[in-house]
C-alpha cells in the first residue's frame, strides 16, 4: 500500500471574521517566534458521528475560547491536502492528509474571551487579526492551496 492509497482524515477549518472583516489567525505553539509559515486558522478533526458544523463550534472553542460567534457560511466543497513525506503527525500512518470542511463565523464578543490556554497542550501561543488574502502566505506551503480556496470561498465576508 502506498501513501496515496490511504484515506483523508475528516476535519473542519474555521475562518472567524471580526467586525472589520479581518480573520483570526494563531501562531502554532512550540515553533520559534520568527518561524516562517507558523500562522493558521483554527482547525481540527471531526469526531465519529459528529456533524461538521458541530465540530467547527467545538474546535473553535477548544482552540480559542471563542463562543460569541454566529455562522456566516460554509464552503461549498471539501478541501484536501496531502501531508509531505517525513511528517510526524501521529495519524500519518493511517491517513494521507486531511479533507476539510470550512466554515465562516463572525466574532460578536469581546476580545477578552479569546483564550489560547483552553487545553493542556494549546494549539496556539499568539493570535492576531489579518486580511484573509494574506493567509496563504502565512501557512505551511503544503496547505497553501487550501487557504487560497478558503480565501476565495469567504471573500464576501472579508475586508477589501
Amino acid at each position: 500500500m502506498t501513501r496515496t492509497d490511504l484515506p483523508y482524515r475528516a476535519c473542519v477549518g474555521i475562518a472567524v471574521f471580526n467586525q472589520d472583516g479581518l480573520v483570526f489567525i494563531g501562531r502554532r505553539a512550540g515553533l520559534p517566534q520568527d518561524a516562517p509559515h507558523a500562522w493558521q486558522m483554527p482547525q481540527g478533526g471531526i469526531d465519529e458521528d459528529e456533524e461538521p458544523a458541530v465540530a467547527a463550534y467545538r474546535e473553535l472553542f477548544e482552540e480559542t475560547g471563542m463562543s460569541s460567534v454566529s455562522m456566516l457560511g460554509e464552503a461549498p466543497d471539501w478541501f484536501n491536502y496531502d501531508l509531505p513525506p517525513g511528517s510526524k503527525k501521529r495519524w500519518m500512518d493511517r491517513f494521507r492528509g486531511q479533507t476539510q470542511k470550512w466554515f465562516a463565523f463572525r466574532f460578536t464578543g469581546d476580545e477578552g474571551e479569546i483564550r489560547l490556554d483552553m487545553h493542556q497542550k494549546p494549539e496556539f501561543d499568539a493570535w492576531r487579526w489579518a486580511p484573509i488574502s494574506e493567509t496563504p502566505s502565512l501557512i505551511v506551503p503544503f496547505k497553501r492551496r487550501v487557504y487560497e480556496q478558503v480565501a476565495d470561498a469567504f471573500a464576501e465576508y472579508a475586508a477589501d
